[in-house]
């Protein structure tokens, strides 16, 4: 009977227990440690759309991307950078995990008011598109962040509507940046790594962006590009710009840990191997040298030991003396080398053993090479003063306009707008003492001529060599030339489409790859290749 009553009590307590905690099961799903993304602040997700972006942007234009623009070179792991053996697995997923990331931004912001982060949203929006169809072509754009209510295979949106969605979202995003920064409500200085909350930079951010886009389209719809950048710069309190470097949109690294920090930093790869193996490529090296151009000694270390061939030298010889070495001319035969005392770049797709380059005693993966320059020691550090993201630059903007007005549009006077874009790049390297002597060197003085704004703009566009890459696709310039051991006898012109999208999404890949143009370099590959033309450069004979 006592067991009986006992377990009677246990059965009723138990009952009551439940009873009394019993709760919406919805309730009792909630992560305790994590944030629901129906209540979540966007301020608390606003920093990891802006620092990944940051990141993609730098892994863009200091790896492979320089390699295609011959700003740099590789001598170990180099088939992807120096000779463009990409293959079909360039995925755009990172781009895509952040563009969902940045609605969600945006999807809170909207619902709470908050006209501040909805313009940052919009204009990280632009940012991530802009790249996806700059890189791939025809993309997923209108259905590409509907969740489950777009399916699992969204269509593909062409070119055109892309950048014209770009750009209209980057209008409302000026609008909703205009305000004074008291007038908006939440703002966390510390959320934004790129302005500390000032929606004015980042209204500057927008409408330079526009300038980006409408010179990107300016070869398929030059009246679009021409009406665009002259309203822009006919107006410039309703649409302010990034006109000097001191508002570039720049994310510094902070150099906590390998994912934070400068990515050939030799402070979490003790190695160092991704610091060595990469070296300035001499197509970039050479014009900076025959100008004098003071930014060479910030990007580029001298050469640790230079070669010498003294025809008065016994046959046979191979010696260093004074920390030079010494080649008899039979020693060196008709092997190409480079005798430069202070930088020696490597050639693009030199050879199939770029770390033997220039004489080197010990090549191999290791890519110690005494007799080529390394880049400036301030890459292997984790973090640094000119360690940053560049996303958009003064520098850009002002060749953006100065080729607009050599067009003829109206956009200022070609001459001042170039002349101010090569100091903007001085002074963001910390040189702008160097400007005035620089600017009067045979090659820098303005000339009047298309080659040489992109070419300065080329050379400012240094660990951001995307942008030079677009550039170089709709003008043909520089008039760079592919390496010995390249994979064509020309430069890509965009990314494969990556095989999980062709399997997964057969029928909108197959369609967008259908409005590819195959080109003699693309027809070894098929529709989907590197070297097949996207509908932002057909018809237009660029930039091959």
């Amino acid at each position: 009977m006592k067991n009986i009553l006992k377990k009677s009590t246990i059965c009723l307590v138990l009952f009551v227990s439940f009873l009394f905690s019993c709760k919406d099961l919805s309730q009792l799903n909630i992560n305790p440690n994590g944030v629901q993304p129906e209540t979540v602040n966007p301020n608390l997700v606003m920093p990891t759309v802006l620092t990944e972006t940051a990141k993609l942007y730098v892994n863009l234009g200091f790896q492979d991307i320089a390699g295609v623009v011959q700003h740099t070179q590789k001598d170990a792991w180099f088939s992807g950078h120096n000779d463009y053996d990409w293959g079909g697995d360039q995925s755009w997923t990172a781009y895509y995990d952040q563009l969902r990331n940045n609605d969600l931004v945006y999807q809170r912001a909207v619902a709470l008011n908050m006209e501040f982060q909805q313009g940052v949203a919009l204009v990280m929006k632009s940012m991530l598109f802009g790249l996806i169809t700059d890189l791939w072509g025809d993309a997923p754009y209108t259905e590409a962040l509907k969740g489950e209510s777009g399916g699992i295979a969204p269509k593909y949106d062409t070119q055109d509507i892309i950048y014209a969605g770009i750009l209209a979202d980057l209008d409302k995003a000026s609008t909703l940046l205009s305000k004074p920064k008291a007038s908006y409500s939440s703002i966390v200085e510390s959320a934004d790594v790129y302005y500390a909350g000032d929606p004015t930079k980042w209204q500057k951010l927008a409408n330079s962006l526009k300038l980006r886009y409408y010179m990107r389209i300016s070869a398929k719809q030059p009246d679009v590009a021409k009406a665009g950048i002259e309203k822009i710069v006919a107006n410039p309190a309703q649409y302010p710009i990034i006109d000097d470097a001191s508002v570039d949109a720049t994310m510094a690294y902070v150099g906590n840990n390998s994912g934070d920090a400068w990515p050939s930093n030799a402070v979490f790869d003790i190695s160092g191997s991704n610091y060595r193996r990469i070296k300035m490529c001499s197509t970039l090296l050479k014009p900076m040298q025959a100008t004098s151009d003071p930014r060479l000694a910030i990007w580029a270390k001298k050469v640790e030991i230079p070669l010498a061939v003294d025809a008065t030298l016994p046959a046979g010889t191979d010696k260093i003396v004074n920390g030079v070495r010494y080649l008899s001319p039979d020693k060196v035969g008709t092997t190409q080398i480079d005798t430069d005392p202070n930088y020696v770049g490597l050639p693009p797709s030199v050879s199939q053993l770029p770390s033997g380059y220039n004489f080197n005693p010990t090549p191999g993966q290791t890519s110690v090479n005494p007799h080529v320059s390394y880049l400036n020691e301030i890459y292997m550090q984790a973090k640094g003063t000119l360690l940053k993201a560049r996303l958009v630059s003064a520098a850009e903007v002002r060749f953006i306009l100065a080729e607009a007005a050599q067009k003829g549009w109206a956009a200022g006077d070609a001459k001042t707008q170039y002349e101010a874009g090569v100091k903007a790049s001085l002074t963001a390297w910390g040189l702008a003492s160097s400007y005035t002597a620089f600017i009067a060197q045979k090659g820098v003085a303005y000339d009047g001529t298309q080659a040489q704004i992109i070419t300065q703009k080329w050379i400012a566009s240094w660990t951001s060599a995307a942008e030079a890459w677009f550039d170089y696709r709709r003008t043909g310039l520089p008039a760079l030339s592919a390496g010995y051991a390249a994979k064509r006898k020309a430069l890509p012109v965009r990314f494969y489409y990556m095989r999980d999208e062709l399997n997964l999404n057969k029928s909108n890949s197959a369609s967008a790859m259908d409005k590819l143009e195959v080109t003699a370099n693309s027809q070894s590959d098929g529709k989907n290749s590197a070297w097949s033309k996207p509908w932002l450069i057909q018809g237009t004979g660029k930039p091959w």
